[in-house]
């Protein structure tokens, strides 16, 4: 626990540091388990929802199997001017919630930054939130590392472990669940390229991915991204989840991201 302490104050103090710029980890699907980094200078704005289908507000039977809030994603934006370490920091919104800020944080290095085959090496936090006692505490303080490899023509995977704030990270009755693993994968398709023959983004994406543990973060689905441009995307698919006494069994979300110009 000390060296995850440790781990947390160093990227807090990054945020800080940073002017406390904003934004929701990048993320696959529902995990951060992903190979990207936001690009230094490029701020993002999201907006996410979780759903259910087929039910009525009289039969949902506690919160978890209402909708989730509404996650809004503030300006995100990488905070190194580096080709081979990159970082970005962020803050989400949650509404309607009582405690609905939530901050975030990720380091890495890309593929290949170093040496030929080289994989994706990230370390991160998130869900560090500000209430950090009684039942609707929102400290999770989640640390999780992040190793990463695109294999052509399959798609990218990437895996790695977590682990949360012990007092925090509970299943639904009670039991510390605070440690645990993610796994992830997407395929693009349907490339667009420039007048030169390179890909410059693909118009369609498939993603999947889990987290392991019994708690507010296990779980995990899959589904498409749609990119209208190579900045403006949506996603949707159904998310189930590992605890349903907390988030109910399932639901089923669209994501909308924009990254803005680049800003310097």
């Amino acid at each position: 626990m000390k060296v995850k302490a440790a781990v947390v104050t160093f990227l807090a103090a990054l945020l800080c540091v940073s002017g406390m710029a904003h934004a929701t980890p990048s993320t696959t699907f529902w995990t951060p388990m992903t190979l990207d980094i936001q690009p230094y200078g490029v701020f993002h704005l999201g907006i996410d929802n979780y759903f259910t289908i087929g039910k009525k507000v009289s039969t949902t039977g506690g919160l978890g199997n209402n909708a989730f809030p509404t996650d809004l994603t503030l300006p995100e934006v990488g905070i190194l001017p580096f080709d081979k370490v990159q970082m970005e920091v962020g803050v989400d919104y949650f509404a309607p919630s009582d405690y609905p800020w939530f901050f975030n944080g990720k380091i890495g290095t890309p593929e290949d930054s170093f040496f030929k085959g080289q994989p994706a090496l990230e370390i991160g936090v998130f869900n560090v939130g500000t209430k950090a006692s009684g039942p609707s505490r929102t400290d999770y303080d989640v640390v999780y590392g992040v190793i990463g490899k695109s294999i052509d023509p399959i798609g990218r995977f990437s895996i790695g472990p977590y682990i949360g704030n012990h007092s925090a990270l509970l299943s639904s009755d009670g039991k510390h669940e605070n440690t645990g693993f993610m796994v992830a994968f997407d395929h693009g398709f349907c490339p667009i390229k420039d007048k030169d023959g390179n890909v410059v983004y693909n118009k369609w994406v498939f993603a999947a991915d889990y987290a392991s543990g019994k708690n507010a973060i296990g779980g995990g689905g899959f589904g498409m991204y749609y990119y209208f441009t190579k900045d403006i995307s949506l996603l949707t698919g159904p998310v189930w989840f590992n605890d349903k006494g907390i988030n109910g069994k399932w639901k089923w979300t669209t994501q909308l991201d924009i990254n803005l110009p680049k800003l310097w």
